[in-house]
């Protein structure tokens, strides 16, 4: 059923997954995943290691494909989409793993994220990510491959914004990074949402820092969506506390 439209959260979503199951060989990975994310929005995915997170993000964007169900990016089913095609459509990814170019510079790692016609925009764009993330500026001609994870993290969220895309998926930003840092990525993150109104699906580990950034939620375990609410909603959830929260924020 469509959800009623309100001022915050309008009915049609930009992105709508549905039943989506996707194997990997004869294993289930994703076993019918339903879930939306709406313009302006920030949504988080949160789960266990090996829960199928970064598998939905990447079936998303077309590698490996739904074997089941549909996904509908801003009115049109990219279920069968290869990726290339995918990326034109101003969806952004920053994968797990930031995969930045090592041997390219700052500025060179940029340069490969803007697409061809939005380079009229290019200095503007440059100049965008040097005000988000100050450290890249110092770095602009330092090879990616000699940054801290940190800064290449940032890297690789600004080479996905100069696409200029309307959804922007991060998986796993904060993976293996100091928590100061982390909280720099997230701030990042929840101004351009609230400066650019950037719609954001966002994958992580970190519950705690994911559910207080995110609108909405949503828990998976083992492949299938078991529960999912506002960020306030699950982080304030005795189940979710217990299971992703417990141990200490950070």
């Amino acid at each position: 059923m469509p959800v009623a439209a309100t001022a915050a959260s309008p009915a049609a979503p930009l992105l709508s997954v549905r039943g989506v199951k996707t194997y990997y060989g004869k294993i289930i990975a994703l076993k019918g995943v339903d879930m939306d994310v709406r313009p302006g929005e920030i949504v988080t995915i949160i789960g266990a290691n090996g829960a199928g997170k970064s598998t939905l993000m990447m079936t998303i964007f077309g590698n490996p494909q739904a074997r089941e169900g549909t996904i509908t990016y801003d009115g049109r089913d990219i279920t069968r989409m290869p990726p290339h095609e995918i990326s034109r459509l101003r969806i952004a990814q920053s994968p797990e793993g930031r995969r930045i170019f090592p041997r390219m510079t700052v500025l060179e790692n940029l340069q490969m994220g803007a697409s061809l016609d939005k380079l009229k925009h290019f200095d503007q764009d440059v100049e965008r990510m040097f005000a988000l993330f100050p450290r890249l500026k110092e770095r602009i001609g330092q090879r990616g491959g000699t940054l801290s994870g940190g800064e290449q993290q940032m890297l690789a969220i600004a080479r996905a914004l100069m696409a200029r895309p309307k959804l922007l998926m991060l998986d796993e930003p904060s993976l293996g990074l100091a928590p100061l840092i982390v909280k720099q990525i997230f701030d990042a993150i929840r101004a351009l949402n609230r400066d650019e109104g950037l719609t954001v699906f966002l994958v992580e580990q970190n519950a705690y820092h994911a559910l207080r950034l995110a609108h909405r939620g949503y828990v998976m375990v083992n492949g299938v969506i078991t529960m999912s609410g506002s960020g306030r909603e699950l982080l304030e959830n005795p189940e979710v506390r217990s299971a992703y929260l417990e141990g200490g924020h950070h």
